[in-house]
């Protein structure tokens, strides 16, 4: 018999963290008119630490035997409401199209109930490109979190636009994989 993971481990506390940090970030990066420097580079430094917990808990998990249904539940809600409270505090300031923000979380959102929708199935993975998206996402938002302009600027829409294509075509590939798999698989197995 395999011995379960106690729910109370390091990779589920660093979970927790990026909780916090969601807030934390939010306040950085709206003090004053949300376009003070120092404000936004805190900001900045505080994203970057919340992006740096989900790659640990994962790496964590995975490597320490720490794998919890609680993790496996919590951190994809915790990576949702920091990509999403950045996208969506970036557009109240004008610093970011609302159409790119409506079309990341509307994939994330369409993602996260197929998951939920299969999931007597078994879980759906992350893939590769979803990885890879997910890389992409968080650097373009740290782009735009910092006091950007000029050629700095023009790369971080180069990159945020980067990411929107990755955000669509991973989104495609999962509901393809979903429909592959439900109409390859009885039920229960």
């Amino acid at each position: 018999m395999v011995p379960r993971a106690r729910v109370a481990n390091l990779a589920n506390m660093l979970t927790g963290v990026r909780f916090v940090l969601v807030p934390v970030f939010l306040v950085a990066l709206f003090v004053g008119d949300g376009h003070e420097t120092t404000w936004r580079i805190t900001a900045f430094a505080v994203f970057a630490v919340a992006v740096i917990t989900d790659h640990l808990d994962g790496a964590l998990a995975r490597s320490y035997g720490m794998v919890t249904e609680f993790g496996t539940l919590a951190d994809p809600i915790a990576d949702k409401a920091l990509i999403g409270a950045a996208l969506i505090g970036l557009s109240m300031l004008g610093d970011l199209p609302w159409w790119v923000t409506v079309v990341i979380l509307v994939r994330e959102l369409g993602v996260t109930l197929l998951r939920l929708a299969v999931l007597r199935r078994g879980v759906i993975p992350a893939s590769r490109g979803g990885k890879l998206k997910t890389l992409v996402q968080a650097v373009a938002i740290g782009l735009f979190v910092l006091p950007l302009s000029g050629a700095w600027l023009t790369g971080a829409w180069v990159i945020m636009l980067a990411a929107v294509v990755l955000t669509v075509l991973t989104g495609i590939d999962y509901f393809v994989s979903a429909v592959r798999d439900s109409r390859g698989r009885p039920a229960g197995h």
